[in-house]
């Protein structure tokens, strides 16, 4: 798939894992792939070295950003850091469902306050259900975390490919973000990973890509044969 074919609805789709600590090569990934990702996420380690400015240089680049840094603790702590994030101006926050309802809706409720308070759109919050290398979680879990990110008003949930169906059964109106993604055969650190094809076919909205491109010896072309799978 070359660049111009790439259709709007497809970047919109994925995005650009930039798992690095340091901006200026994050950058640099992330011009050098805007072609084929209309998203980035900015995960812990990103955010732990370079902060807001992450945020605010993938914005000015024209991206939504993904904020990945899965927030739990008490509600009272949620709430105000979810505040401080709100205003940052990413498209979408993390949160685990793992902290209860109640800890997710002081996350949504501070990220409202705070996208307000800058006169921007709130994140879509997204609700942790099970990391995707975790291979032994009880089955029943899954339905539970689901029905704890609507309680606690969560736009979205972050789900391995094998479990959307589930989830869209039980919750159709929420927003489903799939990690783990690889191509045949590549597992690295997943013990759930699917191809780009599998997630979009199992109703995934957006798909997290990282090392399957961003370690490849041809990143465009790479990134290009990702785009093609996720269009279906």
């Amino acid at each position: 798939m070359t660049e111009a074919a790439v259709a709007p609805e497809v970047r919109n789709r994925l995005a650009l894992a930039l798992d690095v600590d340091d901006l200026v090569v994050a950058t640099r990934l992330a011009k050098e792939l805007k072609p084929w990702f209309g998203v980035v996420k900015v995960g812990l380690e990103l955010f732990s070295a370079t902060g807001p400015d992450a945020v605010a240089t993938m914005s000015e680049l024209g991206f939504r950003v993904f904020l990945d840094v899965k927030l739990h603790d008490i509600p009272t702590t949620v709430g105000k850091a979810a505040r401080v994030l709100g205003g940052l101006g990413a498209s979408y926050l993390t949160l685990h469902a793992h902290g209860g309802p109640v800890m997710l809706r002081a996350g949504v409720e501070g990220l409202n306050d705070g996208a307000q308070a800058a006169g921007i759109e709130p994140p879509c919050a997204l609700a942790v259900t099970l990391l995707t290398s975790d291979r032994d979680a009880p089955a029943h879990i899954l339905g539970k975390r689901v029905s704890v990110a609507v309680e606690g008003g969560c736009g979205g949930v972050v789900a391995a490919a094998d479990d959307v169906r589930e989830v869209k059964q039980l919750a159709p109106r929420l927003t489903v973000v799939v990690p783990g993604i690889r191509m045949n055969g590549e597992t690295h650190d997943q013990a759930r990973p699917s191809t780009p094809d599998a997630a979009v076919a199992a109703g995934a909205d957006l798909l997290v890509i990282g090392r399957a491109v961003t370690n490849a010896e041809d990143r465009r072309a790479a990134a290009a044969h990702v785009a093609a799978l996720a269009a279906g």
